[in-house]
């Protein structure tokens, strides 16, 4: 069975006891007390280097049991200490470990240092009630993964954020999602380099599609990356951040992989 047809089938069932009408009101108010600080902005570096976004995953499907008693905000500030640029912080629990109460903390734990790095919430969106959530949960963005989503479910989410103040980063793995994608006008996209069908990763997935997104996207190449060369081809492809999770997981050294990738 195709892996991500799995994930999202659970994730409908999962969220189906909170569906409900989300007004506009509701999602502006709830910005309205403490706007978070901005995502889209944090990716594009003022001295042209890669930015980082630094992802908290405990497991996957792919790689399994990664650091399955870490705590979020603890690795949030190690992420915060070695330079990251922003946080991707991984709100599903049944694949992946996580939880939105991670996203409160490192959230939180955020706001009260400097730099306030912001927060992406990472999950399998599917209606405008998680981006509520993940606003009240103290997010700057929310990912919008294309292939598994109609246009008007597209539509919604990226209503929604706009509404509650949040940057949305569109998901894609391939042209049809890039053309998808390009129809709703998004300020951030995001290539996957992993394959969700199957979990395989492939740079040249990055490489292909970066080049033919317009120069005012900003553009990030997500997964398999793991050395400086991977950042460099990244790099070299266009994308203006990268967005790392078991690499920067599993080192016991992150400022020196974040130079690594940078210095690519």
């Amino acid at each position: 069975m195709d892996k991500l047809i799995e994930i999202m089938a659970h994730k409908r069932r999962e969220i189906a006891p909170l569906l409900r009408a989300v007004s506009a009101g509701e999602l502006a108010r709830a910005n309205a007390d403490r706007p978070p600080p901005p995502f889209a902005s944090a990716l594009r570096r003022a001295d042209g280097r890669l930015a980082v976004i630094a992802e908290i995953k405990r497991r996957s499907p792919s790689a399994g049991e990664i650091m399955p008693g870490v705590s979020a905000l603890e690795q949030a500030r190690r992420y915060q200490a070695a330079g990251a640029d922003a946080l991707s912080v991984l709100t599903d629990s049944h694949y992946f470990g996580g939880s939105l109460d991670d996203l409160r903390e490192v959230s939180a734990g955020m706001a009260a240092t400097a730099p306030a790095l912001p927060c992406l919430r990472k999950d399998f969106m599917l209606h405008p009630v998680q981006v509520l959530q993940a606003r009240e949960s103290g997010a700057s963005a929310v990912l919008i993964i294309v292939r598994v989503l109609t246009d008007d479910e597209i539509r919604a989410l990226h209503d929604a954020g706009r509404a509650a103040g949040l940057d949305a980063m569109f998901e894609i793995h391939d042209e049809a999602d890039l053309e998808r994608a390009l129809r709703h006008e998004p300020q951030i996209v995001g290539v996957n380099n992993r394959d969700l069908a199957v979990f395989r990763t492939d740079l040249g997935i990055s490489e292909r599609l970066i080049p033919l997104l317009p120069r005012q996207v900003t553009a990030v190449s997500e997964s398999g990356i793991f050395t400086g060369e991977d950042a460099g081809r990244a790099h070299a492809a266009g994308a203006h951040a990268i967005l790392v999770g078991e690499a920067l997981m599993k080192t016991s050294a992150p400022a020196r992989l974040l130079a690594k990738f940078r210095g690519a």
